[in-house]
């Protein structure tokens, strides 16, 4: 099983890096975890074909986590895509996502699909499957608007990853992430306390209790990219892929 970093910046393009998308394939799986503002043309330049995915899983509200929905279903429209596709986030993505289309289609989020298009609300701690595709959402904590918020730990093909998603330190992260073998975790900044967000020394504080078999930072601010250099972790680029 593979997973490619579509795009891992954060919201402000530091770095040049597009918003968050992740891809994974595997024998008998392929979905998107999120779907920034920018990842069509991110995955229409990496050649990734947008018509295989059966599945989107998206943390929280954010434009830069989930506001290439509608660039994503545009397209699947004129490609004339006929593969069903289900897209599950947090309670309230039905109507959230007519909003978003609106808001940049008008009229769009009235239009019938030539696809099966199913938006399904996941509630936290209670899992889901998707068929090859196991779905545990764990709350987290990144503010309070543009939610609610999710962590993701995700089984398939026998392998586990867990994502953290946007969020501060919060307890949750420990059972989402333990043992995983790949574990994606937020790390705006390196040392600096911010709200909402986790950096990379709280996350090294709560390692040993997570015990992830491989670690993969994400989410980064200039003041982490500035020191990618002298990381003793895995980062994530746009474009890299990791076998799990």
């Amino acid at each position: 099983m593979q997973l490619r970093f579509v795009g891992c910046g954060d919201a402000l393009g530091s770095g040049g890096r597009t918003n968050t998308c992740f891809h994974v394939t595997g024998e008998r799986c392929d979905f998107l975890i999120d779907c920034g503002a920018s990842s069509l043309p991110a995955l229409k330049r990496q050649g990734i074909a947008r018509d295989d995915i059966d599945l989107i899983l998206i943390t929280h509200f954010h434009g830069d986590h989930f506001g290439g929905l509608p660039f994503l279903l545009l397209d699947a429209q004129f490609t004339r895509r006929t593969r069903p596709l289900v897209i599950a986030g947090p309670e309230g993505i039905e109507a959230r996502l007519k909003q978003v289309m609106e808001a940049l289609f008008e009229n769009s989020s009235k239009t019938k699909q030539r696809f099966d298009l199913s938006v399904v609300a996941l509630r936290p701690e209670a899992t889901r499957s998707f068929g090859a595709v196991n779905v545990t959402p764990f709350p987290v904590v990144h503010g309070e608007s543009g939610g609610p918020f999710l962590g993701y730990r995700i089984e398939a093909e026998g392998r586990v990853i867990a994502y953290t998603a946007d969020t501060e330190w919060t307890e949750t992260l420990i059972p989402l992430g333990r043992d995983a073998d790949l574990l994606i975790a937020e790390a705006y900044y390196y040392d600096k306390p911010v709200k909402n967000h986790l950096s990379l020394k709280m996350l090294q504080t709560h390692l040993a209790e997570i015990k992830p078999k491989r670690l993969v930072l994400t989410h980064m601010s200039d003041d982490m990219l500035d020191r990618l250099d002298t990381l003793a972790y895995e980062a994530a680029s746009d474009g890299m892929a990791v076998e799990i």
